[in-house]
């Protein structure tokens, strides 16, 4: 018998949504869906129209099973989103939806089930190290936000531990650093990691920067807002070479450099730092200029060690999405 599941990635800027059948032992995708998140007032009219989209073109649409990756904290399988004012249920989406097993989970903790499964096209390598089998695993990553999950073996596989790590202190390494958090902190009062390794975050660099900084070779506006999320900082790098644009990606990529070692040491991550969000791929040749390598082995008496984990980027935007198509899938087996 054949058995339909359904499986999306629910950001604060975009949300992708899936319709599958497991058919003979395969997966077949039957219709997929990008939606922009802040045009839709909560996620059940997301997953109504969808499933209005998918039935016009003539799929009966009876899931059996849903999982739903959610940038946002996942509690006793409800979810409030961390960058956009909706609450979710897994019980009211079953009920709504007539879905009999929905699983929420937090994006990370899906991005981090996809890592197993991606193939070497998905990835970029910042610096190859020496695996160690079974050892810890991070994945970490910017984009609206900044996600975390770490990556513990037990029995005979790895499981994903889900984390709010974006949102611990923001920790300078350098002079100008700390007269970057000295600014925030006259606008936040908090300043976490995610005020900076965020879209928004880049943004916060460059307008620092722009007050700091008398090199203008090419026309920018002297301040962003933050729902320009970075995109007009990159572009003005990439595409115009302008100096306080190129400055604030290699200050972010120092940032994101130190922030990532702090969660290699502390887990002691010896089988692997995987770097996923919308912003890393875009941004690979800063990365992997220097300044991110450096910043993440720069921890003193364990420099070594930190030369030894491997580090990668996930280029694959849909990792998350392919963590929930697998939980999906898990779940529709132990249904069976």
């Amino acid at each position: 018998m054949n058995k339909q599941l359904i499986y999306g990635d629910i950001g604060g800027t975009k949300t992708l949504l899936q319709i599958a059948e497991l058919k003979n032992g395969t997966v077949h995708e039957q219709g997929a869906h990008r939606y922009r998140s802040s045009e839709y007032s909560d996620f059940a009219d997301i997953l109504t129209d969808f499933l209005d989209r998918i039935s016009a073109t003539g799929i009966h649409c009876k899931p059996i099973t849903a999982c739903f990756a959610v940038a946002g904290p996942v509690v006793a399988q409800q979810a409030q989103l961390t960058n956009l004012p909706w609450q979710m249920s897994a019980a009211q989406i079953a009920q709504t939806f007539l879905i009999p097993h929905v699983k929420l989970l937090n994006d990370f903790e899906a991005a981090a089930l996809a890592v197993e499964i991606l193939t070497p096209s998905d990835l970029a390598s910042l610096q190859q190290g020496r695996e160690q089998a079974h050892a810890m695993r991070v994945i970490l990553g910017a984009g609206t936000g900044m996600g975390v999950a770490w990556l513990a073996w037990q029995k005979d596989s790895y499981q994903p531990i889900s984390t709010e790590a974006g949102h611990v202190d923001f920790a300078p390494t350098s002079a100008l650093q700390i007269r970057l958090l000295e600014t925030l902190q006259k606008k936040f009062p908090h300043v976490s990691v995610e005020r900076l390794l965020s879209g928004a975050g880049l943004t916060h660099i460059f307008n620092f920067l722009q007050t700091t900084s008398t090199e203008f070779s090419s026309p920018a506006p002297s301040h962003l807002d933050e729902e320009d999320s970075g995109a007009t900082v990159t572009a003005l790098a990439i595409e115009q070479n302008h100096p306080v644009a190129v400055q604030s990606l290699e200050l972010f990529a120092e940032i994101y450099g130190a922030y990532a070692g702090n969660l290699a040491l502390t887990g002691l991550c010896r089988n692997g730092v995987y770097i996923a969000g919308g912003i890393a791929p875009r941004i690979i040749h800063i990365l992997r200029a220097g300044g991110f390598m450096r910043a993440f082995c720069n921890k003193g008496r364990f420099s070594k060690l930190m030369h030894d984990i491997p580090v990668q980027v996930i280029t694959n935007p849909s990792v998350s999405l392919l963590g929930a198509k697998r939980k999906a899938q898990d779940l529709l087996h132990i249904q069976t």
